[in-house]
Parts: structure tokens; C-alpha cells; sequence
């Protein structure tokens, strides 16, 4: 029968204090308790182990062969436990550890580029890996563990989000019209009723981009005439360029857009769908100092992003 379970590591380190120091007095004032503890202490331990650890000399003890084992094994626990100490501190001040982190595609070239870069040149020591899914999958790999923190996004019809998780907002990415550079609108925005007499290019139908336009075309009133179905953002500009039709996307997908293709906001009266962007972990996960690095590099890239917004919107429109 396994004996571990007689050992409770104070008393195995007061064993080692009285050891080092040659008595009992000294060993427990090493071990910051009185010599009466423990004294009651190392005769709970004998009592356990069904036999002495020390002898109690006229001056001093000196340990048995028992007490010979036990004190060898609690110099390499200490040794050990000191060790984890000192990676404890390491992690703690963001010299080594790691955070696995989920995205998807529109968020990882905008605002998770942005942070990587902040992120890499203040803490170089820690490692990030990324992994790009789909929502559902993002959220599967929170609930399996696979990552610690996902980046999000939800819609105000999204299904509610699982009640495991905790979110912590990043910020609002506002749905806008992609035109030809050449096209002209309205300063106040884009009016939808407007615009039922359009072409429009979308994501794949099952995309939640083609939904945002659906819901808001049936607010207006018409329903889109649809004449492309994209497979990525990039592709969608490319055909808004060439003049197939217009678009509607969210303002993130297209931060870093072609010159021949504009991104211009809808007017206020339509209440367009805006999309909201979040880092999610499991709520029982307690953030480690690593993954509150990657959450502040996060904040700061989308607070960067909607600063630059909020000057561009109170500059002129720009073909």
C-alpha cells in the first residue's frame, strides 16, 4: 500500500529545517513555528510512518535512516518547488509562457495584425499562436480547450452566445456600401431605398455578410437583385471595381482596400446591422499575465482603428 498519502510537505520541510539547522528549536524557528508544534508535528509523522525519523540527543537530534530518506526527498522537492517559483515569476513578468489564440479572417488582417505587432516588440519572450475558424468553430475550440481566447463577432439576431463564456468588448464594426472610387454619394451616406435598383455582389449565400444584406434590403422595403456570389472580400472588391455592382460590407474587410473602390457609410435612417467585435474565453478560465498582454494589445489596436475612423469621418469623402 502506497505510503504518500502520510506526508504533508510543511512537516516534511520542517524535517528538512531541523536537519539542516541540527535541532528541533532551531529547526522550528527555521520553519517560523514553535518547538512545542513542532515537536507534535514530527511525532504525528513518526506515528504515521510507523517508526522514528529523528534521535533526541542531549544536544540536538540526529536523524534516522527513515528521517535520511525523507530529508533527501524533501531537499529535491524544495529544490523543485523553488524552480516552479522562479517560472512562476517568469510568467508573471512575461519572460516566457504562451497564449494559443482563435480569429477569423477579417479581424486577424486589421485588428489582430496590429496587436501582433505591439505585442511582439513588448513582451518578445511570450509566444502567440493563431488559429482562423469559423465562429462555430471558434466557439468548439473554446469549450475543448484548444485555445484560450477566441476573437468574435456577433450580430443582433447572432444566437446567444454560449453562457460558459466571458466576452470582453473590443469594439462596433460598422456595416458599409463598396462602390467604384469613381461613384458619387450622398455626404450624409448611403439611403438604401435608393439603391433597390442595384446590382449587388455578396459572400456565398451562407456567409453571415449576405444575411446583414438581406435583413436590410427586406427593412427597405425591395429585395437585392444578387448578380456574383464571392468567396472572400478580396474577391468582392475586385468585382465592384470592374463595375459588376456594389456591396455590402463590414468596414474591417475592407481597411486596406484597392484604389479603385470606395467604402462609404449608410445613412443613420436604414439602421444597417453593425457588428460587434469581442475577445471570448471560458468563464471559468482565470486570464493568465500572458493572455491579459494579448487582451491590452488588442484594445489598443481597435481603439487605434476607431480613432482613425472617427478623423476620417470628419475629413471630406475621398474618391
Amino acid at each position: 500500500m502506497s505510503q504518500t498519502g502520510y506526508f504533508d510537505v510543511v512537516t516534511l520541510f520542517l524535517l528538512l529545517d531541523i536537519a539542516e539547522a541540527g535541532s528541533l528549536t532551531a529547526g522550528a524557528e527555521q520553519a517560523n513555528m514553535t518547538a512545542s508544534a513542532a515537536s507534535q508535528r514530527i511525532t504525528k509523522l513518526e506515528k504515521s510512518i510507523k517508526q522514528p525519523v529523528v534521535v533526541r540527543l542531549p544536544r540536538g537530534v540526529s536523524l534516522t535512516d527513515a528521517g535520511e530518506v525523507l530529508v533527501a526527498r524533501a531537499r529535491l522537492f524544495r529544490r523543485e518547488m523553488r524552480s516552479a517559483q522562479g517560472d512562476l515569476d517568469a510568467l508573471r513578468g512575461l519572460q516566457r509562457g504562451t497564449v494559443r489564440l482563435g480569429s477569423f479572417p477579417t479581424v486577424s488582417a486589421s485588428i489582430l495584425s496590429d496587436a501582433l505587432k505591439v505585442y511582439r516588440s513588448r513582451w518578445p519572450d511570450v509566444d502567440i499562436s493563431v488559429t482562423s475558424a469559423t465562429r462555430p468553430q471558434l466557439l468548439d475550440m473554446l469549450d475543448a480547450g484548444e485555445v484560450e481566447m477566441a476573437l468574435l463577432w456577433s450580430y443582433r439576431w447572432t444566437a446567444e452566445t454560449e453562457r460558459s463564456l466571458t466576452l470582453h468588448p473590443l469594439m462596433s464594426d460598422p456595416t458599409m456600401l463598396l462602390i467604384p472610387a469613381d461613384r458619387d454619394m450622398p455626404a450624409g451616406g448611403a439611403v438604401l431605398s435608393s439603391l433597390r435598383s442595384q446590382r449587388w455582389i455578396i459572400r456565398n449565400s451562407d456567409h453571415p455578410a449576405a444575411e446583414v444584406l438581406y435583413r436590410s434590403c427586406q427593412n427597405a422595403g425591395f429585395e437585392p437583385n444578387v448578380v456574383y456570389e464571392a468567396h472572400d472580400y478580396q474577391e468582392i472588391e475586385a468585382m465592384v471595381a470592374a463595375g459588376l455592382g456594389i456591396a455590402m460590407v463590414p468596414r474591417l474587410a475592407v481597411a486596406s482596400h484597392r484604389p479603385d473602390v470606395k467604402a462609404v457609410p449608410f445613412s443613420a435612417v436604414d439602421e444597417v446591422p453593425t457588428r460587434s467585435i469581442y475577445v471570448a474565453t471560458l468563464a471559468r478560465r482565470a486570464y493568465s499575465p500572458a493572455m491579459n498582454a494579448v487582451a491590452e494589445a488588442l484594445r489598443t489596436a481597435a481603439d487605434t482603428i476607431q480613432e482613425t475612423w472617427s478623423a476620417e469621418s470628419r475629413s471630406p469623402v475621398r474618391a
